[in-house]
């Protein structure tokens, strides 16, 4: 076990550079693939969400996607996008939204129909509405969507290295592929240790986030 820490320790050591260029290449993916995702997800959120079927179809659509088996998807983009950090990122973005849009809709359905009411005899018009006190209101249980949609992007990013994406994944992969030869558990350990690690600080920094944008009066 000794010589097993030790040995990673020195892998370690002497990829260093290599390391933090995949956790950067990683961040950098995750943090592009959310931000579309959140973009995407809210708008749709917002269309649907006093809509009943528009909803429904939504919601439904995108629980549908997350049925389809990551490897399955990103092999389909391939011949459509090629290799890297586009098929990535759209598989990314396409996960991702089931969290965010189902969020984004509940945190707007249950904003008291009293507050809107009020604010519309203060003579705001819906879109006012929608934009200045419901999102306001609902913010922190959409956060919470897209704080589970980085999880999840945190995840199938490394997985997403079957196809020449970027990050940590590439470690895994190389791992798997060259089991039995000297560094082959080490890149395997060092890619798995990095995402759980990743996975770990951005879920910190959720955290940190919804105290900081979160009024006090919305605090629970």
């Amino acid at each position: 076990m000794n010589n097993g820490l030790s040995g990673l320790l020195t892998f370690w050591g002497r990829r260093w550079d290599d390391i933090l260029e995949l956790v950067g290449q990683h961040l950098a993916v995750v943090a592009l693939s959310v931000v579309l995702a959140t973009v995407i997800g809210v708008v749709i959120g917002m269309l649907v969400w006093n809509r009943p079927v528009p909803r429904s179809l939504s919601i439904t659509a995108a629980g549908i996607a997350l049925t389809i088996p990551s490897l399955a998807l990103l092999s389909l983009l391939t011949p459509i996008f090629g290799l890297g950090w586009t098929p990535t990122v759209f598989s990314l973005v396409f996960y991702s939204l089931l969290p965010i849009v189902r969020n984004t809709v509940v945190g707007l359905r249950e904003v008291s129909p009293a507050i809107m009411e009020a604010a519309k005899g203060m003579g705001l018009s819906p879109l006012r509405v929608l934009l200045t006190v419901q999102l306001p209101i609902a913010w922190p249980i959409i956060l919470t969507g897209i704080r589970v949609a980085a999880q999840l992007t945190i995840g199938i990013a490394a997985i997403a290295a079957y196809v020449a994406g970027p990050g940590l994944g590439q470690f895994i992969f190389q791992g798997l592929s060259s089991l039995g030869s000297l560094n082959a558990l080490n890149f395997a350990l060092t890619g798995t240790l990095g995402v759980v690690a990743l996975a770990l600080v951005i879920d910190a920094l959720f955290i940190l986030v919804t105290r900081v944008t979160t009024s006090r009066g919305l605090r629970v």
